[in-house]
């Protein structure tokens, strides 16, 4: 059996494009905040999610993901509360950032990662937009404080890359990991 390790329900609407057929459990963890790259530390905090429902179920196969926002060098978790949104949207107002997901696939005891990088541009945000925006409540629970398949798409003047990514779950990348780690797709 297939299990996802996450609650998103973006990343379970993702999965079923590769996948009929799955379970979610998420595990109770404390996630890392630190690693040498974002990169590893989305992977870090994927192995984790991951190998902690695995433990539970040794014969499935359990997938993790995290997926971060990253400007500058500084990582873009979710914010806290609204002020927190506020202040993260002000902040990658009219940049390019990228939003990094770690993946980690369990199987048979053996954990194979990868990671999957979009660059997204946002165009100018004025305080007005970004307040009108905060106060739908879409921000609040997801990390760099927007959702690309939401409100936020308004703002949004290019991405290079995998949109799926910037949701949350780059379909294409895991299919490459499960083929890696001898899974064929449902």
């Amino acid at each position: 059996m297939i299990i996802l390790a996450s609650g998103s329900p973006r990343r379970k609407e993702l999965l079923h494009k590769l996948f009929d057929d799955f379970l979610i459990e998420t595990g109770e963890v404390e996630e890392f905040h630190n690693a040498a790259t974002p990169a590893e530390l989305a992977i870090k905090n994927a192995k984790l999610k991951a190998e902690s429902v695995a433990a539970k179920h040794p014969n499935d196969i359990v997938i993790g993901a995290d997926t971060i926002v990253v400007l500058e060098g500084k990582i873009f978790g979710k914010p806290d509360g609204g002020c927190g949104a506020c202040d993260m949207l002000k902040t990658l107002s009219g940049k390019k950032h990228e939003v990094i997901t770690g993946l980690a696939v369990v199987k048979g005891g053996k954990t194979f990662t990868a990671s999957e990088v979009t660059e997204v541009f946002f165009g100018e945000m004025t305080d007005e937009e970004i307040a009108e925006y905060v106060a739908t409540d879409e921000p609040l629970d997801k990390s760099g404080s927007y959702a690309l398949q939401g409100g936020a798409a308004k703002f949004i003047e290019k991405i290079n890359g995998d949109w799926a990514n910037v949701v949350g779950l780059p379909v294409y990348r895991l299919g490459k990991l499960l083929k890696s780690a001898g899974i064929s797709k449902g």
